[in-house]
């Protein structure tokens, strides 16, 4: 803080008036409305942590999916010698890699959001950071037949 600054306090102090007070240059605005540097947001641990356990309760579904998934897989048998039965074996190991790695997103995901509704003075970019570590480590495979090049 500057020292004019600071003597301003001072002689608002002694004059009975509010001090007024700018932190990290922030400018100081009346109380008419949502503040230019937030817009209005406002954070609450119980919302992160909100949000964080229905990202978690998406688990559930998976795993009950990949029940039903290994379910209707039970009694297939040997796939050799019967094409499709080869090919629906290529496709239910392919979706159970994929509902796993979906369910372990979830979690993740849960765990990041939850750490954030601890920490609720974390900055953005830590927040940014964490998911965007999530995003590389989870990263979605192509679609099929490839990437459209200039189309």
């Amino acid at each position: 803080m500057a020292w004019d600054e600071w003597e301003q306090i001072k002689a608002g102090v002694a004059d009975r008036q509010p001090a007024a007070m700018r932190l990290n240059h922030v400018p100081v605005e009346p109380d008419s409305g949502p503040s230019a540097v937030t817009g209005g947001l406002k954070s609450s641990q119980k919302a992160w942590n909100t949000a964080g356990e229905g990202v978690g309760s998406l688990r559930q579904g998976i795993g009950t999916g990949l029940s039903k998934l290994d379910e209707g897989q039970a009694g297939l048998g040997a796939t050799t010698g019967c094409l499709s039965a080869a090919a629906q074996k290529d496709v239910y190991d392919s979706w159970k890699k994929y509902a796993e790695s979906v369910g372990k997103r979830c979690g993740a995901l849960q765990g990041v959001l939850q750490q954030v509704g601890h920490d609720v003075l974390r900055t953005d970019d830590a927040v940014k950071g964490e998911m965007d570590r999530l995003s590389r480590e989870y990263a979605d495979t192509d679609a099929v037949g490839g990437q459209a090049k200039g189309r």
